[in-house]
């Protein structure tokens, strides 16, 4: 074990946006212990102070999907894969012809724009802060979309996931990470979690069988199958389940600590 690589929502940090105790010791022992901590998210740079805050994190963190690649602590940007925005409007209007009642956002280098209907009392409260207008009208060539989002209120993100993901494979690489709302995630074709996690890992010398990862959603799925170990939570996405092949305990039981304080027994370390 000489990287770990978690995602974030549903598997370290739950609803009530605390990671426990318990977690914070484990990611600590393994930076003491001379191991990697890298953080995969679907999460944008500017909603990662949970990991300053809590986990007192001041290392790389792999943004929306793998698009972005952020220093916490210079709070800079390493690098970027972004969409074209053609892409987005062509994705935009086949979407809409398959479900009419499609609405969506864009996830830019510096805000987010998000169209009127957009929000509703079950989406992030993370996103009040930004007023909705139609993406035609606040889209322009100087924004860099690296993570394009359709909601609809009808049918699971599964469904909706299945019916999309075909039509629009030619324009962008679509998953899901919300686990009460059909909210779909769109990234540039071939960028995921495991494409970027890999290059990191290559970049400091480490490969897949050095690597352990968790997650719990099919945003995630990609990372899991990479890592040398990759566990999705008991409490996660039954892909997620799947893909990994070996599953953490539940997020409820503090499961990614509970792998990690095994793993770091088996190298003679015990937590403090």
């Amino acid at each position: 074990m000489r990287l770990v690589a978690s995602d974030i929502d549903g598997t370290i940090l739950g609803h009530d946006g605390k990671i426990s105790d318990r977690t914070v010791r484990a990611f600590h022992a393994c930076r003491d212990a001379g191991v990697e901590l890298v953080f995969v998210t679907g999460r944008p740079p500017r909603w990662l102070h949970p990991l300053q805050d809590q986990l007192g994190h001041a290392g790389t963190v792999i943004c929306s999907n793998g698009a972005v690649v952020w220093d916490l602590e210079a709070d800079r940007m390493l690098s970027a894969r972004a969409l074209e925005l053609d892409a987005v409007f062509e994705a935009r209007r086949i979407i809409r012809r398959l479900r009419p009642t499609a609405l969506f956002a864009a996830e830019t280098l510096t805000g987010f724009h998000l169209e009127p209907g957009f929000l509703n009392s079950g989406t992030s409260p993370l996103l009040a802060e930004f007023t909705p207008a139609p993406l035609h009208s606040t889209l322009t060539a100087d924004d860099s979309v690296v993570k394009f989002m359709a909601i609809v209120r009808e049918g699971t993100a599964d469904e909706f996931l299945a019916e999309v993901t075909p039509a629009v494979a030619h324009l962008a690489a679509a998953t899901h990470s919300a686990p009460n709302m059909a909210l779909l995630e769109l990234s540039l074709p071939g960028v995921n979690k495991a494409v970027t996690l890999a290059e990191y890992a290559a970049s400091l010398g480490i490969g897949p069988a050095d690597v352990v990862a968790f997650g719990d959603m099919p945003n995630d799925i990609e990372m899991l199958r990479w890592a040398g170990d990759g566990y999705a939570m008991a409490s996660g996405h039954p892909e997620a389940i799947r893909a990994a092949g070996q599953q953490a305990p539940h997020f409820d039981d503090d499961g990614v600590a509970q792998i990690l304080e095994a793993k770091l027994a088996e190298l003679g370390l015990r937590l403090p």
